[in-house]
């Protein structure tokens, strides 16, 4: 028989190497790369990547917090500003040139910008957990933006929590707001009686997190990380994901710009948490409002744009079949189509 203290000391070790090979199983369970996922970086490397920002920069501040943007304007014509604000840990370069592209070839200027936090734009430095900022401190940098640039009233397309910040500027500068679009977001995010991030997304993106560690300072690392955690907003239709442009964006960032903030990911969480529902304000909004969602989107369900769209008055909805928490090329010309239709309206309602 072992002594006392050895068989302590197997047990330790026994429980240690279940934890151990557990941690092992979990970590490789997380959705697979491409078998040539290093081969595409170390090309993209050595080709260079498109120059991912060919408009007109700039900066402003909203109080000390300084935002970083981007005006693309149409060389021959102009009509509206349309803003566009990106998502949850979003950088401007995640609006891509072929979704706006079009915008500008109708006339408009777009403005694309870095949330803060993000990319550009000031990263907090004296974020205070106790104490964080909102998505109506966030809806402020927008204003910052208009006023800078002597804009009166702009066209507003927010995605995921862009659509959160769009919805309160509809609902609390609403005489700065021309129409709003909202695409794949919702009212109220933490909403009780709707699925919340489901389970197996949460998993799956803690083992990717572990995989490609989130702290890493490794540039394959950090490119591997960003492609994984895009390829889970993936939906289930017919069409695929466009990697090497991920990569390219990635490595762009990386190398010409600031590069991923992690702690953006509890600051901007915490943003939405403590902004909490607009169910009730709703409502109030009075601007031509169109509600884009996926059908299968794994990260804000359709369920959401279901009950919100019929809060706001009159809100036109376009709800794409097997579209996820993204914005695919396939897609793009029925949601640009839907979105002219409701800057138009926008145009008739003023005049």
């Amino acid at each position: 028989m072992l002594p006392f203290s050895m068989t302590i000391l197997y047990i330790l070790i026994t429980v240690l190497v279940i934890v151990l090979i557990g941690a092992y199983l979990f970590i490789n369970s997380a959705p697979p790369l491409p078998s040539n996922v290093e081969e595409m970086i170390h090309q993209i490397k050595s080709e260079g990547v498109p120059e991912f920002i060919t408009g007109r920069t700039g900066t402003t501040k909203n109080g000390k917090v300084e935002i970083f943007y981007e005006v693309i304007d149409n060389q021959t014509t102009t009509k509206e500003t349309i803003v566009l604000i990106c998502g949850h840990t979003q950088i401007l370069l995640d609006w891509p040139a072929y979704f706006y592209q079009p915008l500008v070839d109708e006339g408009y200027r777009v403005i694309r910008f870095d949330n803060r936090g993000v990319g550009n734009s000031d990263w907090m430095p004296n974020f205070d957990k106790k104490n964080p900022f909102t998505l109506e401190d966030m809806a402020k940098d927008v204003i910052a933006i208009l006023d800078k640039e002597n804009i009166e009233k702009a066209h507003i397309i927010g995605m995921s929590m862009g659509g959160m910040i769009g919805q309160r500027l509809a609902i609390s500068h609403a005489t700065r707001v021309l129409s709003l679009t909202s695409i794949m977001s919702t009212g109220f995010f933490y909403d009780p009686a709707l699925t919340n991030v489901p389970k197996h997304f949460y998993k799956n993106l803690i083992a990717v997190s572990l995989k490609y560690p989130i702290g890493s300072k490794k540039e394959m690392t950090k490119l591997k990380l960003n492609l994984a955690i895009r390829q889970l907003q993936d939906g289930k239709g017919a069409y695929e994901l466009d990697r090497k442009l991920v990569l390219q964006r990635g490595y762009y960032e990386l190398n010409k710009r600031r590069g991923y903030n992690i702690k953006a990911t509890d600051q901007h969480s915490l943003a939405i948490t403590k902004s909490g529902s607009r169910y009730e304000e709703l409502g109030q909004i009075d601007v031509p409002t169109l509600v884009i969602h996926g059908t299968t989107d794994p990260l804000i369900k359709f369920e959401h744009a279901e009950k919100y769209a019929k809060m706001i008055p009159n809100a036109r909805t376009l709800f794409i079949e097997g579209m996820g928490h993204d914005l695919p090329d396939i897609h793009t010309p029925s949601m640009i189509k839907a979105i002219i239709e409701n800057l138009a309206k926008a145009k008739l309602v003023s005049s």
